[in-house]
């Protein structure tokens, strides 16, 4: 199906507004990828271009800027959550259970949420069987966690036409992987209803710092700017904010204190609270029961 048969056309202005309980009127959701970097292939992305500018294979300069976000910014960044007693949505290549078992387990220890994010990082139109890929990748975290995840981002925020109906037949209840609403949607599949949360492409790491290259800071003030207007109109109905994550380069030594001040600012305005993504989902049920 297309997208316009999954949902219908709504202006945010004329649906009733959703009321957050306890008072709240913001919510922040923190997002936190953990990807397998497979060194047989080209790596996902580059923070140095190979000699002539050529994808080379193995590419090991930037296989090991990904391999110190395991090592080193992964543990930088939960101290910084632990901290703010802030616990993320994991969005998990499965095969990150297989190759950083230690790194799962201590989001387990954690209390994080497990998100599946496919088995490895290919986006999904480069699979040959996006179904098996699906229930491949949600086994293996389930029997990891003893848990199956309800959520699911696409590697790179891929779909295909299909892709939708196949998670929503493998258990799936919510994706992250479209930005089109500041609220929650329910989407249309030939099985049962899955909601989309609400996203952003922009406060995000790659976005901010591996694609449009600004410095450090970027993050925080486009964070600030970004929610500063959402906070202005959580006054009227409840407002929501996605920060995305990413060991390699958001738990870098020059970024983290930008993304330590953006959290910081961000929950210490009265009325916000931080949920995982399985929380927006479950509060946003009690909303729109048809979901």
């Amino acid at each position: 199906m297309h997208p316009r048969e999954r949902l219908a056309f709504s202006p945010i202005d004329r649906r009733p507004p959703l009321k957050l309980p306890g008072g709240a009127r913001f919510v922040l959701w923190p997002v936190f990828a953990l990807e397998e970097w497979n060194l047989e292939r080209p790596m996902a992305r580059m923070v140095i271009s190979p000699p002539q500018g050529q994808p080379l294979v193995p590419d090991l300069p930037n296989w090991s800027w990904h391999e110190y976000g395991m090592r080193v910014g992964f543990w930088r960044l939960a101290k910084l959550y632990d901290r703010l007693k802030v616990k993320p949505t994991v969005t998990l290549n499965a095969r990150v259970c297989e190759t950083y078992p230690i790194v799962v387990q201590a989001c387990l220890e954690r209390g994080w949420e497990l998100n599946a994010h496919s088995f490895d990082q290919v986006p999904m139109h480069k699979l040959d069987d996006q179904r098996a890929a699906i229930e491949r990748s949600i086994e293996i975290i389930a029997k990891f966690a003893g848990k199956r995840p309800r959520g699911w981002f696409g590697p790179g925020l891929t779909q295909t036409f299909d892709t939708l109906d196949y998670l929503a037949a493998a258990g799936i209840e919510y994706i992250g992987d479209w930005v089109l609403d500041d609220e929650p949607v329910t989407l249309r599949t030939k099985s049962k209803p899955v909601v989309a949360l609400p996203y952003n492409f922009e406060i995000h790491d790659i976005v901010i710092s591996a694609l449009q290259h600004h410095p450090s800071d970027m993050l925080l003030e486009r964070g600030i700017a970004q929610f500063e207007r959402l906070y202005a109109e959580s006054a009227e109905r409840a407002k929501f904010m996605a920060i995305a994550c990413h060991p390699y380069l958001s738990g870098a030594p020059h970024r983290i204190g930008a993304v330590e001040r953006v959290f910081e600012t961000i929950l210490g305005r009265p009325g916000v609270v931080a949920w995982t993504g399985e929380q927006i989902l479950d509060w946003y049920r009690t909303q729109r029961p048809q979901s």
